[in-house]
């Protein structure tokens, strides 16, 4: 029986992508295109990418961070900085649909990996650079992180706005949010490629990226150039827009219709309150926020987390409990749909990893183990053409390394 082709069963089936990034952004946007069925081959320095080992392991170079970042996706070892390593790469590029990466610009020239050399050699290659600054502005080539990002684009000041005091989002929502900007970037060109047979560079900045996504709601009455207002949305800032406190917890308690405020505060004993004028709509109930919400803390306060819960079913109020990272994978909502999948290594080490939250009708890619640093070394060099003599060659001076070869030095960090 003949086996199905893989770009009948998965979305991304037959796109090859070389994805020579590290650490979160372009891992994560990677890992993304990888769920959907791209050949993702993760092309690694010596070293290793510096999330191997980042957290707990249970195996040598498969630390937590790693696992959360490299599902589905193959590796290789090169040593771009030997010249046979870099004509490796080329053969690579030759026969890729996307080659993405977060190095600086001057250095993939330099060495000899710029987007005019490679999309010269393949036109319908889709050349992706993943920066921390759009090319020629004030800040190109400044060094970028999760937490610079994260400051330079407002989230910092959102949050002092909130609690007075200026932190970071605790989690690395610049990586991960601009991930998911690369990820349905590469996709767009990918589309437009198949309609028109030529493949594109793009430029993805992290800090125009996350400068877009602050702004959506909080640019506010900047938007409004006549009569221009403040920044920042008041429903979003106010100290007060938290989980309500019950009489044995706490609550997730979200009324947002005219209907639903009216409604809870009937049931709340509190019908002055349904015929507020403060509250009558939701353009003066955004004037009136604080207020707002002060109020319904005091109301949630009077009974337990169940009572509040029953209710809001009943009226159709939207609300939850609040769970803890721990709890999500006792979650039923989470079990029942199998969001969890228990996998196995070649070692026979036991892994518990998400699977992509998206599920398609015609497209399957179940979640497989992260690789290994350069288990697919010879398997991708040969596909790409070069015999065993030439990859033996590359092997035996270091500018290629697999499995056997690889090591991981603690001391050290990815080129």
């Amino acid at each position: 029986m003949t086996a199905t082709p893989l770009s009948q069963t998965r979305a991304l089936g037959g796109v090859r992508i070389l994805d020579l990034s590290s650490v979160v952004f372009g891992p994560y946007a990677s890992q993304i295109l990888a769920d959907y069925g791209a050949d993702v081959v993760k092309v690694e320095a010596p070293a290793g990418d510096s999330t191997r080992r980042t957290g707990p392991a249970q195996e040598p170079g498969l630390a937590a961070i790693f696992l959360g970042l490299n599902r589905n996706k193959r590796s290789i070892v090169l040593d771009l900085k030997q010249p046979s390593a870099r004509e490796a790469l080329l053969a690579l590029a030759d026969q890729a649909d996307v080659l993405m990466h977060s190095m600086r610009p001057a250095k993939m020239e330099a060495l000899g990996l710029g987007p005019e050399t490679l999309c010269a050699r393949n036109p319908r290659l889709v050349y992706a650079g993943l920066y921390g600054f759009g090319a020629g502005g004030a800040y190109d080539g400044r060094p970028a992180y999760d937490d610079i990002i994260q400051g330079l684009s407002g989230l910092a000041d959102l949050v002092d706005r909130q609690t007075g005091t200026p932190r970071y989002l605790p989690t690395v929502a610049a990586d991960k949010t601009c991930g998911l900007v690369a990820a349905h970037a590469i996709l767009a060109a990918l589309f437009q490629r198949e309609r028109t047979g030529r493949g594109q560079q793009l430029e993805v900045p992290m800090f125009e990226s996350m400068a877009s996504f602050a702004l959506v709601e909080h640019y506010y009455g900047r938007h409004l150039r006549d009569e221009p207002g403040e920044a920042g949305y008041p429903r979003a800032l106010t100290p007060n827009r938290r989980p309500c406190r019950t009489a044995d917890g706490h609550i997730c308690l979200m009324p947002y219709t005219d209907a639903h405020w009216r409604g809870f505060f009937i049931a709340a004993g509190r019908p002055d309150l349904a015929e507020d004028p403060r509250f009558a709509d939701i353009s003066a109930r955004t004037r009136n926020i604080e207020a707002l919400y002060e109020l319904q803390a005091g109301i949630v306060a009077a009974h337990d987390t169940a009572y509040w819960l029953a209710l809001c079913e009943r009226l159709e109020i939207p609300a939850a409990r609040i769970n803890r990272l721990q709890d999500l994978e006792h979650d039923p909502h989470l079990q029942s749909v199998d969001f969890f999948v228990p996998l196995e290594s070649a070692c026979g080490s036991r892994y518990r990893f998400v699977r992509n939250p998206v599920r398609m009708q015609h497209s399957q890619v179940p979640p497989a183990m992260p690789p290994r640093l350069g288990e697919h070394t010879r398997e991708v060099l040969r596909q790409a053409g070069l015999d065993d003599a030439r990859i033996d060659a590359l092997l035996e001076t270091g500018a290629a390394r697999d499995a056997l070869s690889a090591t991981l030095d603690d001391s050290k960090e990815p080129a």
